[in-house]
């Protein structure tokens, strides 16, 4: 009776690694010490989304829901991009004057690239308005390993520009 060769079975799994590392409530006191936050949601029209998109390149859709202006004044924004697979969930503080005062990743759901949370990658970004280029590669560096979390939260970042310079300044 020959033996019969079955193909095998292989499964392959990479342990997922989702990592919150803070709530939107510790990120608003870490960005914004002192502060108390007044939910602003950004009103959007359909040539502000479009603007938007052309400004960033961003495909995810974004809440406009999760803006809050802080009573020392200047604003926080929670956006989310995808890094390589998964969603990035990160936090920019954006001054009373229109510049990035610092962002936070608050949830890291991918299991390698999390070096964007490196301070010193973050603070790249410190200072930038919405007529800043933020180019990924010059203006802001790569991060050999996190290649697409890099570009896409520099993406981000800008998307949280625009949506500001469209709908927030002034307000």
């Amino acid at each position: 009776m020959p033996l019969l060769a079955a193909p095998a079975a292989v499964i392959i799994t990479v342990p997922a690694h989702a990592t919150i590392y803070f709530t939107t409530e510790q990120a608003q006191q870490k960005m914004f010490p002192g502060a108390s936050f007044s939910p602003a949601p950004a009103q959007l029209s359909d040539a502000d989304r479009r603007a938007m998109y052309d400004r960033s390149g961003v495909h995810e859709p974004f809440d406009p829901s999760r803006v809050w202006r802080a009573s020392t004044g200047g604003w926080f924004v929670i956006d989310e991009v995808v890094g390589k697979h998964e969603h990035i969930k990160y936090a920019v503080a954006i001054g009373a004057d229109g510049a990035v005062r610092s962002i936070e990743i608050m949830e890291y759901n991918e299991s390698y690239g999390y070096e964007v949370r490196d301070p010193s990658w973050r603070q790249q970004f410190v200072g930038k308005t919405a007529s800043s280029s933020l180019k990924f590669g010059s203006d802001i560096r790569n991060i050999s390993g996190a290649t697409l979390s890099s570009k896409h939260i520099t993406d981000g970042v800008r998307r949280v520009l625009a949506m500001y310079d469209l709908v927030l300044k002034g307000r």
